[in-house]
C-alpha cells in the first residue's frame, strides 16, 4: 500500500513537471515585484533576512535524485534478462549433480553437471560484469547539471557588494553580473548595459539574446527582462533580482524532469524477454512432459528429476548471451569509426528499429553558424557566395563592376564591430575565430571571402572609424563615421530594414541616386517579405557622404547628442543571413524517408525559420501545401478539443505547430496530428513540450529517436527510445541523457547508425537461428534415453562444449555479415510482428535443420553401435542394465559379453561421434543461416571471419577429441573418424534443402513482404495487412516506358478514392486516403491494376488487392510488400507504406467544390444586387 502511494505521488510530481513553467514575475511592474519579495533594486536585502530565507527555502542547488544502489545495479546486470535463464540452467545442473551424489551412495558420480554449473556461472558472471561496467561508464546525469552552476557571484546585501557562494543565494537578492559570467539563478533584470546572453542550451536559439528591463513575452524563455539560471553572459553588464533558486528555477525543473522520466526497456531488451519466454516455455514444457513420462515408466523419482534437469539444460542456448554481447560490441566499434559513439550496447539495435526521428534544428540539421545567403540591390535578389566547408577561399569577385554592389559591400565592411582575433590565413575561413555577434560574424566572413584574405582589415585601415553609435533595442541601428579619400566624411549605417528605410530619402540604383518612391517602397517590402519567408534574418544598409564644408576633416562628432545627419540618408540594399543546413543533411533525410523513417523537426526557433530550414532539408517537401497552427481560433472554446476550429486540421501533407498552441492542445488533438501528418515541424517548443511530443509518437507505437545538444533537449533525450546527443556542440547534460553521441555533430551520421542497427538485428536473427538448431540434436539423446531406454548418445558436458566452444565463434561471425539487400529501402521493422525469434525461425531451426541434424546424430550413433555388435533393436530398453555398475556380462547382438567399463568406453566413443556429427552438420547450418532470403551463390563467401570460424571449429573439435586428458574430462575419448564422416551426406542435404526451399517463396504474406508471381490469367491474389490510417501507398515502377497504374481505395462504407498514377523509371509516386477515410478497426481495400506493355502479353492483367486494417490499439506497423512479375521480369513494383504527398481529389469532390463555388458566387451577386437596390 505504501509503495502504491509513493508511486502515485511520484507520478503526480512528474505530471506537474511536464506542465509548462508558470511564472508571472516578469509580467508585473518592478515596484510590485520588489514589494512581493520585500527587497530593494538598489540595496537588495539584509544579511539577516538572507539567512532566514536560506533556512526557509534551502540552498540554491539542484537536489540529486535517489540513486539505485550500485550493488542492485550489479545484481541486475548479473542476474537480469537472459542471464536469469542461464542461472536457472546452472542451478539445475548443480541440483542434478547433487541428486546424483545422493543416489549413488559410495559409487563414483559423473561430474558433467558440476562442470556445467561452474562454467555457466562463470560465463554469466563475466558478461554481467561487462554490462555493469558499460552502465557505470555512462556516468551520473546530475553531475552534468551540477557543472553548469558557477561557484561564486556578486551580490548586494546591507548596502554593500560582496562575493558569496552561489548556493547561498536566496529569493530577493540583488545580483550583479557581467560578460563572461554564468547567471547564478533566475533573475528579473533591473539594470542592463548592452547586455546579451547565450540561451542556446535552454531554447536552442544560437543567436545572442538581448536582455533589458522590458517585458516582451509571456513565455519566460523568450521575454527580455529575465535571465535564467546557468545561461552565459556574452557581453555587457547588468543587475537583477533573484526570483527562483535551486530546483524551482527553469533549469532545476528540467533537471528534475530529466532524472524522473524513463524510456523503459529498449526494443532489443523486449525481444530478449520475448525470447526468454519462448525458450522457458519450450524447456519447461518438454522437461515436465518427460518428467511425467519417466514416472510413468517407473523410473525412481530422483532419476526423473535428473531427466527433467537435463532436458531444461539442453534447451537453454548457453552461448546466446556472449554471442549477443560480443556482436553488439563489434557493431558499436564499427559505428565508433563512423562517428557514432554508442553508450549503451542495446542502443545499437534500437536505432535500426527507429520509425520516427525528432530532430533539433540548430547545430544538428544546421551548421550553427550564420551565413550570408542573399543580397538585394538594384531591385533584384541576388544569391550570395555561400561558404563551403573545409576549403580555403580565394574569393570570387562577383559583381566587381557593379557600383551598387560595391557600395553595399563597403558599408557592410565598415559598419561592423566584429574582427578576426588573429590572422589565420592557413585555416579555412569558416573555421577562423571571429569576435562579434552571429550576424556580424557572418557578414565579416562574407566580406573577407569576396575581398580576399586580409583585405577587410586593410580596407578598414584605409578608412578608420572616427565615431560610432552601437546598436541598441531603442534605435535598432548601428552607425559609424569614416573618412573618404577626397577629404569627405561618410556615415554608414545598418539595422532593422524598416527602420533603415524610414531614415532614408534616397536610394542608390544602377549608378544613380534616386528619390524614394512608392514603387521603391513596394519593391522593398516585397523583397523583405520574400527573404523573410525563407526564414532569413535581414539587415538594411545605407550611407551618407557629408559635405566637406559643413563637416571638414577634424570635425568633432558628438556621438551622445548627434551633431550630424541621421535622417535623409541613402539606402543601399539588404543582406540576408541564415544558419544553413549542414552538408549532406538533405540527402540523409531523403535516405531516412526512403527507409520509412519519419523525420520531424522539434525546435525552439521561430516557426518561419523552422519551416524554411525544414523545406531545405526535405522534412517538408518543396511546393507542399502546409497547415499552420500558430494562433488559436478565436471562435473556439479555448478548453475544447476543437481549439483549432473545424477544418483547421486540413488534408495537407505538412503541418507547422507553434509551442504556444501546443501548450493548449489536448492529447487527442496532438495524437491526431502525429498520426495523420508525416511532414511535421514543432516550433518555439519548451523542454516539457519536447517530452510531450516524444510521448505522443510513442503512444501510436512509433520507436522514437531524438537528437539534441542543449539542456532543453535532456528530458526528451531521456524519454526517447534512443537519445542522440551532439559530441562537439552538445552540453554535458545532453550527452549524459543520451544513449548515443554523434562525434561529428552531423545528422547524416544517423543514417549510418540506422543501417548498422538494422543489419545487426538481421544478423542476430541469423546467429540465434544457427544457435537454436543444435538444441534438437542435443535434446533428442535425453528424449531417447527416457522414451526408448537407449544408452545415452550424448553427454551434458559435450553439449556445453558445443554451445560455448565450437558454436560460439561461428555465431559471433554473423556480426560481420553484409546485408542481403538494400536495407535502407525497406520500412522499419514492426516491433509487434517482426520479432527477433518468431514462429518461422523456430520452425526453421527446430523442425527443419535441427531435425536433419538429429537424424545425422542418431545415424552415426547406431552405425557405431552396430560396428561393435549392438543392433538398434537390441538397444531399446537396455539403458537400466547398461548403466548398472554391477552387471559385467551384458550380451550384445552377437552374444558377446560386455563389462561395465567396456560399455562406458563405448558410450564415450558414442559421445565423441555424436559431438563430431553435430559439429559437421553445424558447418552446413552456418552457411544455411548465412542468408535469409538470397541464395548462397548470390550472397557469396566474402565474410572471412565466418569462413575462418569453420576452420576454427574443425581444429577445436579435433583438439577436443584427440587430446589426452581433455577428451577424458569431456568423456569423448575413442572417437572413430570414419564413422564421423557419415555426417557429411547430411550436411550436404542441409545445404541443398536450404537452397532448394528459397526457390519456392511462401504463399502467405510475411510480416515484411510478399512475392506475388504473375498469374496465367487475370487473378486477384489477396492478403490482409495492418497499416496506419494515414499511410500512403508508394509505388516504385521500374520500367523504361511510361505507364499508368490505376489505384483505388474502398472503405467499409463503399466509398472509393480513385487515382491514376503515372509511373516512369525509378520514380516514386504516392497516394494516400483522405483523413478519416479508414477509421480504427475498419478495413479498406486497395486495388492496384498493372497493365504490362512491352515484353508481356497485354491481355494478361495483374490485379493486386490489399486489405488494409486500421489498428485499434496503439500500434503503428509500417510494412513493405513487393509484387514481381514472372517469368519475364519486365515489371517490378514495390509498394512502401510511407506517406509524403497529398492525394489527388476524386472527380466527384472536384465537381462538388465547383458547385459550391458557383453557389457562393451567386450568393455574393445577389447580395450586391440587394445593396444596390437599397442605395437606389
Amino acid at each position: 500500500m505504501l509503495d502504491c502511494c509513493k508511486k502515485k505521488k511520484a507520478n503526480k510530481s512528474l505530471d506537474e513537471l511536464k506542465k509548462d513553467i508558470v511564472i508571472d514575475d516578469h509580467e508585473i511592474a518592478l515596484e510590485a515585484l520588489l514589494q512581493r519579495y520585500s527587497t530593494s533594486a538598489t540595496f537588495g536585502i539584509s544579511e539577516a533576512e538572507a539567512d532566514t530565507r536560506l533556512k526557509r527555502d534551502g540552498p540554491n542547488a539542484l537536489t540529486p535524485p535517489k540513486q539505485t544502489s550500485k550493488w542492485l545495479k550489479l545484481a541486475g546486470s548479473v542476474f537480469g534478462g537472459f542471464n536469469f535463464l542461464l542461472w536457472c540452467a546452472a542451478i539445475a545442473s548443480a541440483v542434478g549433480y547433487g541428486l546424483d551424489l545422493s543416489m549413488s551412495g559410495d559409487e563414483e558420480v559423473p561430474k558433467d553437471n558440476m562442470y556445467m554449473a561452474v562454467i555457466l556461472a562463470t560465463v554469466v558472471t563475466v558478461t554481467g560484469l561487462f554490462d555493469f561496467y558499460q552502465d557505470r561508464k555512462s556516468g551520473n546525469l546530475m553531475d552534468s547539471f551540477a557543472n553548469m552552476i558557477p561557484p561564486k557571484t556578486l551580490v548586494v546585501r546591507d548596502k554593500t557588494t560582496r562575493e558569496i557562494e552561489v548556493k547561498d543565494l536566496v529569493v530577493g537578492d540583488l545580483v550583479r553580473f557581467r560578460g563572461g559570467d554564468r547567471v547564478p539563478a533566475d533573475l528579473r533584470v533591473t539594470l542592463a548595459r548592452g547586455l546579451k546572453v547565450d540561451n542556446s542550451s535552454l531554447t536552442g536559439e544560437s543567436d545572442p539574446q538581448t536582455r533589458n528591463t522590458n517585458f516582451t513575452s509571456k513565455n519566460p524563455l523568450e521575454t527580455k527582462n529575465l535571465c535564467l539560471f546557468s545561461t552565459s553572459v556574452l557581453e555587457g553588464s547588468g543587475e537583477g533580482i533573484v526570483i527562483r533558486t535551486g530546483d524551482r528555477t527553469v533549469v532545476g525543473r528540467i533537471a528534475a524532469l530529466t532524472t524522473q522520466v524513463d524510456s523503459g526497456p529498449t526494443p532489443l531488451a523486449k525481444e530478449i524477454s520475448h525470447f526468454i519466454r519462448i525458450i522457458s516455455v519450450v524447456a519447461f514444457t518438454v522437461g515436465i512432459a518427460f518428467f511425467v513420462l519417466a514416472i510413468v515408466y517407473e523410473y525412481p523419482i530422483l532419476k526423473a528429476i535428473v531427466f527433467f534437469m537435463g532436458i531444461v539444460v539442453a534447451n537453454v542456448p548457453e552461448g546466446i548471451v556472449p554471442t549477443v554481447t560480443v556482436s553488439l560490441t563489434l557493431t558499436a566499434v564499427k559505428m565508433r569509426k563512423k562517428f557514432c559513439l554508442v553508450k549503451k550496447l542495446q542502443a545499437v539495435e534500437t536505432l535500426g528499429s527507429t520509425s520516427t526521428i525528432c530532430s533539433d534544428k540548430t547545430g544538428t540539421l544546421t551548421q550553427n553558424r550564420m551565413t550570408v545567403t542573399h543580397l538585394w540591390f538594384d531591385g533584384q535578389i541576388q544569391d550570395a557566395e555561400l561558404l563551403p566547408p573545409n576549403e580555403n577561399y580565394a574569393g570570387e569577385k562577383r559583381y566587381v563592376g557593379n557600383e551598387s554592389y560595391q557600395k553595399l559591400l563597403r558599408c557592410a565592411t565598415l559598419c561592423s564591430r566584429s574582427h578576426f582575433r588573429v590572422p589565420e590565413y592557413d585555416i579555412p575561413l569558416a573555421k577562423r575565430a571571429v569576435n562579434g555577434d552571429a550576424s556580424e560574424v557572418a557578414i565579416m566572413r562574407y566580406c573577407e571571402m569576396i575581398r580576399g584574405d586580409g583585405k577587410v582589415d586593410a580596407f578598414r585601415l584605409e578608412m578608420p572609424k572616427i565615431g560610432e553609435i552601437p546598436f541598441n533595442s531603442t534605435n535598432k541601428y548601428q552607425l559609424s563615421i569614416h573618412p573618404l579619400s577626397n577629404k569627405q566624411n561618410m556615415i554608414v549605417m545598418k539595422g532593422a530594414p524598416e527602420k533603415i528605410l524610414k531614415l532614408c530619402s534616397t536610394y542608390y540604383d544602377k549608378g544613380e541616386t534616386k528619390n524614394v518612391s512608392k514603387k521603391f517602397e513596394r519593391d522593398f517590402q516585397k523583397a523583405y517579405e520574400t527573404l523573410g519567408s525563407y526564414g532569413e534574418r535581414v539587415l538594411g544598409f545605407c550611407d551618407f557622404e557629408m559635405s566637406p564644408s559643413k563637416y571638414p576633416p577634424g570635425y568633432q562628432f558628438n556621438m551622445e547628442d548627434p551633431n550630424f545627419p541621421i535622417k535623409n540618408l541613402r539606402f543601399l540594399g539588404l543582406i540576408a543571413m541564415i544558419d544553413p543546413p549542414r552538408p549532406g543533411v538533405p540527402e540523409a533525410v531523403r535516405v531516412c524517408q526512403n527507409a520509412g523513417i519519419r523525420v520531424v523537426m522539434v525546435t525552439g526557433d521561430h516557426p518561419i525559420t523552422a519551416r524554411a530550414i525544414a523545406t531545405q532539408v526535405h522534412i517538408i517537401e518543396e511546393n507542399e501545401q502546409v497547415t499552420e497552427i500558430v494562433v488559436a481560433d478565436p471562435k473556439c472554446d479555448p478548453g475544447s478539443d476543437e481549439i483549432y476550429g473545424k477544418g483547421r486540421l486540413k488534408r495537407t501533407g505538412a503541418i507547422v505547430v507553434h509551442g504556444e498552441q501546443l501548450s493548449t492542445m489536448s492529447q487527442r488533438t496532438l495524437k491526431t496530428i502525429v498520426t495523420n501528418y508525416h511532414q511535421i515541424v514543432f516550433a518555439r517548443t519548451s523542454p516539457a513540450q519536447k517530452l510531450q511530443i516524444v510521448e505522443a509518437f510513442q503512444s501510436i507505437g512509433n520507436v522514437v529517436g531524438v537528437t539534441g545538444d542543449g539542456v532543453n533537449d535532456a528530458p526528451a533525450l531521456r524519454k526517447a527510445d534512443i537519445g542522440i546527443a551532439m559530441g562537439i556542440a552538445g552540453t554535458d547534460v545532453s550527452k549524459q541523457a543520451a544513449d548515443m553521441i554523434l562525434l561529428n555533430d552531423n545528422f547524416a551520421s544517423i543514417v549510418t547508425g540506422v543501417e548498422e542497427g538494422r543489419l545487426i538485428f538481421d544478423n542476430l536473427k541469423k546467429s540465434i537461428a544457427y544457435t537454436l538448431t543444435s538444441n534438437i540434436p542435443e535434446i533428442t539423446p535425453f528424449m531417447s534415453y527416457v522414451l526408448f531406454g537407449l544408452p545415452l548418445p550424448m553427454s551434458i558436458i559435450a553439449i556445453l562444449m558445443i554451445d560455448l566452444g565450437t558454436d560460439l565463434w561461428p555465431a559471433i561471425s554473423f556480426a560481420y555479415e553484409v546485408p542481403e539487400s538494400d536495407i535502407m529501402q525497406r520500412a522499419p521493422r514492426n516491433p509487434v510482428h517482426d520479432k527477433l525469434v518468431n514462429k518461422r525461425l523456430v520452425m526453421f531451426s527446430y523442425l527443419q535443420i535441427g531435425a536433419i541434424q538429429a537424424c545425422a546424430g542418431f545415424t552415426t550413433y547406431f552405425v557405431l553401435m552396430m560396428s561393435y555388435g549392438w543392433f538398434p533393436q537390441d538397444l531399446i530398453n537396455i539403458s537400466e542394465m547398461w548403466d548398472n555398475k554391477y552387471i559385467d556380462d551384458l550380451e550384445d547382438s552377437y552374444g558377446q559379453q560386455w563389462s561395465y567399463e567396456n560399455r562406458k568406453a563405448l558410450e564415450a566413443c558414442c559421445y565423441g561421434t555424436f559431438f563430431f556429427t553435430i559439429v559437421v552438420t553445424q558447418w552446413a547450418d552456418l552457411f544455411a543461416s548465412k542468408t535469409r532470403k538470397n541464395s548462397l551463390v548470390m550472397q557469396g563467401l566474402e565474410n572471412h571471419v565466418l569462413n575462418t570460424s569453420v576452420i576454427f571449429t574443425c581444429f577445436l573439435a579435433t583438439f577436443v577429441l584427440n587430446t589426452p586428458y581433455v577428451n577424458e574430462v569431456l568423456g569423448v575419448q575413442g572417437f572413430r573418424l570414419e564413422i564421423g564422416f557419415l555426417a557429411l551426406p547430411f550436411a550436404f542435404a542441409i545445404g541443398l534443402y536450404d537452397e532448394f526451399r528459397r526457390f519456392f517463396p511462401s504463399k502467405h504474406c510475411s510480416k515484411n513482404g510478399i512475392n506475388m508471381p504473375l498469374p496465367n490469367k487475370a487473378g486477384e491474389p489477396e492478403f490482409k495487412m495492418k497499416v496506419d490510417p494515414a499511410d500512403k501507398i508508394v509505388i516504385r515502377y521500374r520500367k523504361e516506358e511510361e505507364a499508368v497504374v490505376p489505384v483505388s481505395i474502398t472503405n467499409t462504407l463503399k466509398e472509393r478514392a480513385c487515382y491514376k498514377v503515372k509511373c516512369t523509371d525509378n520514380e516514386i509516386f504516392r497516394v494516400r486516403p483522405p483523413l478519416g477515410f479508414v477509421k480504427p478497426g475498419e478495413t479498406a481495400v486497395v486495388k492496384i491494376l498493372l497493365r504490362p506493355k512491352a515484353g508481356i502479353d497485354p491481355v494478361k492483367h495483374f490485379f493486386a488487392i490489399y486489405h488494409i486494417t486500421c489498428p485499434e490499439s496503439n500500434v503503428n506497423p509500417r510494412q513493405v510488400w513487393t509484387a514481381e512479375t514472372k517469368p519475364e521480369g519486365v515489371i517490378r513494383m514495390q509498394a512502401y507504406l510511407v506517406d509524403m504527398d497529398e492525394p489527388e481529389k476524386k472527380e466527384e469532390e472536384k465537381k462538388e467544390e465547383k458547385k459550391e463555388e458557383k453557389k457562393e458566387e451567386k450568393k455574393e451577386e445577389k447580395k450586391e444586387e440587394k445593396k444596390e437596390e437599397k442605395k437606389e
